[in-house]
């Protein structure tokens, strides 16, 4: 209170000596200034004052670290441990879900068509670490699903799948797919699986049942269906079996039944929705086994006129809807198949608990077996997140133009059984320099059409395809020629002419499982062992088509790809 009757103490004299009267120059500021000054020291006290009293809130924050409990990181363990097993290699098994766990789970989600969000959901774990109990315990009926399944052991999460979510393996078809194929084609799988007691993954595994090759000239894929991969029985009549050809329309596909023996769709010509037997004056429509019709349809040539269309570039980057009409490969011969080969090395892997190491190196053969059939997984994942990237062009069309692709590349990939790696690399260069695409283009392309060879089993396509990569200066992909060397497959057998796309790749960066560098050192210390090396040599110093090729260009440029 004191200071306040300062204050008016100040007002009063302010109105008791204030100006009646004359007074000397200056008079007034002087007091003035007494006054101002009196009133304003007393302003500012107070406010000091309050300053000095005023209460200060201080709100402190504490974080409690985040804690896991025992049985979460145990958990966090069997699905890395589970993704390992299936080819999506993660890292030594530490129960934290990082990043390279993360693109482990997003890997596994694509390939199981679920949303790619890089975090399990309940079913999702369930489906992946049931799938790999199974493989743990074994027993025939793995064995024989691993063995006959084209994806090999990761058929044991499809078939998990099935058995949890329904799906092929129930007793009725309900639309949709089977194994990628077109849906009347999979409700024809369907039909010939149940009427020969057998599941409909197990028999478009068998080699020879579904047959892929542009019939009517429209650039998209027709699909043979022979069931006489399955033996006497229901679908066959005497010597002949049912084959069932499904010509592409704008609508859908339209089926024709034929009854032959060891058919190919070199013997069948089709117009449009209608096909005809080489050897007959009519054609067989769909309907029941054997069915025939006896009349000429209107507009069918008499003669089969030979398909000049030349193999070509892919041309998605012009955003057409169509894609150029290719060539059937159907009278290629056969090669032996990466789907099955994968498969049994799958099996001796699950028996052996787990892939093998370079510090516990005892089979060189299966060692490079295993690294072989992981580098495929990664490269089909990765291509088809590319691939679903690419609009204004179906599965089929880009399918069709990777074979194409293959094709232009057949003389390359034969002197990689022939020749040494720089000569090879060398040839392949100069188709790049001819080709007329950018090298972003062609590695984005390359990438697609990799996985789509592997996927297929199309070995020309894949070989053509890593060949190119590997001409564009990305020497992890010659990882794959050696492997294909090694195992003959694709090419001729040619282990000596391995080790140098070994050597190579291994002073590269990694392209394949990038998470395990540690790889590289295995898979040279198992190519020299295989070539009569004991001791490792030093390792030597790092070097530095399609119409969906704008587009495969972008995702490279982008960063979209590994």
């Amino acid at each position: 209170m004191k200071h306040k009757a300062l204050i008016i103490s100040a007002l009063s004299l302010a109105v008791t000596f204030g100006p009646v009267g004359p007074v000397a120059a200056g008079g007034s500021d002087i007091v003035g200034g007494v006054i101002g000054g009196i009133i304003g020291g007393a302003i500012v006290n107070e406010a000091n004052r309050n300053r000095t009293t005023r209460t200060r809130t201080v709100t402190k924050r504490y974080y409690k670290k985040p804690t896991m409990s025992s049985a979460q990181r145990e958990q966090n363990r069997e699905v890395q441990t589970s993704l390992n097993h299936f080819g999506w290699n993660v890292g030594t098994p530490d129960g934290v879900l990082g990043r390279n766990s993360r693109a482990g789970v997003s890997q596994y989600q694509a390939y199981m068509k679920f949303p790619i969000t890089g975090k399990l959901g309940e079913m999702e774990r369930t489906i992946l670490t049931t799938a790999y109990q199974k493989a743990r315990l074994g027993g025939s009926a793995v064995a024989q699903t691993v063995s006959n399944h084209p994806q090999g052991m990761r058929g044991l999460l499809i078939e998990t799948r099935e058995q949890m979510l329904g799906g092929s393996g129930s007793q009725t078809y309900a639309g949709g797919t089977i194994g990628g194929l077109p849906p009347e084609v999979s409700e024809a799988v369907f039909e010939i699986a149940h009427n020969s007691n057998v599941q409909p993954q197990q028999l478009i595994a068998r080699a020879g049942f579904v047959q892929l090759a542009d019939m009517n000239a429209d650039g998209r894929t027709d699909y043979l269906l022979d069931t006489s991969v399955l033996g006497q029985g229901f679908w066959c009549n005497g010597n002949n079996c049912v084959v069932r050809i499904f010509a592409s329309t704008p609508q859908g596909y339209e089926r024709n039944d034929f009854q032959a023996v060891g058919a190919t769709p070199a013997m069948f010509t089709c117009r449009q929705a209608i096909c005809q037997k080489l050897d007959q004056t009519a054609p067989v429509m769909a309907g029941a086994p054997g069915s025939n019709l006896s009349t000429q349809p209107q507009g069918l040539p008499d003669t089969v006129m030979t398909s000049t269309t030349q193999p070509q570039v892919p041309a998605f980057a012009a955003q057409v809807a169509a894609a150029p009409a290719m060539p059937s490969f159907a009278t290629a011969e056969p090669t032996v198949s990466l789907a099955s080969y994968c498969a049994k090395v799958g099996l001796v892997t699950s028996s052996n608990g787990g892939f093998m190491t370079e510090a516990a190196l005892s089979d060189a053969d299966q060692a490079l077996g295993e690294q072989f059939c992981l580098a495929r997984g990664y490269a089909i994942d990765s291509g088809e997140a590319m691939a679903a990237k690419i609009s204004g062009f179906t599965p089929d069309q880009v399918a069709a133009q990777c074979r194409d692709f293959g094709a232009l590349l057949k003389s390359e990939v034969a002197s990689a059984g022939i020749s040494p790696r720089d000569v090879v690399i060398d040839k392949v260069k100069a188709f790049v320099a001819g080709s007329g695409m950018s090298p972003a283009q062609l590695t984005g392309t390359a990438k697609i059409c990799l996985s789509v060879g592997y996927r297929t089993d199309d070995m020309g396509v894949a070989m053509g395809s890593a060949l190119v990569l590997s001409a564009l200066g990305q020497d992890g992909y010659g990882e794959l020629i050696g492997h294909h060397l090694v195992r003959g497959i694709g090419t001729q057998e040619r282990r000596d002419l391995a080790l140098g796309w070994y050597e190579k790749s291994a002073a590269a960066t990694p392209v394949f499982a990038p998470a395990q560098p540690e790889r590289n050192g295995l898979i040279r210390k198992a190519a020299l062992m295989i070539n009569g090396h004991t001791q490792a040599a030093p390792v030597p110093a790092a070097s530095v088509t399609p119409g969906f090729a704008d587009m495969a260009a972008d995702l490279v440029t982008t960063g979209a790809t590994q």
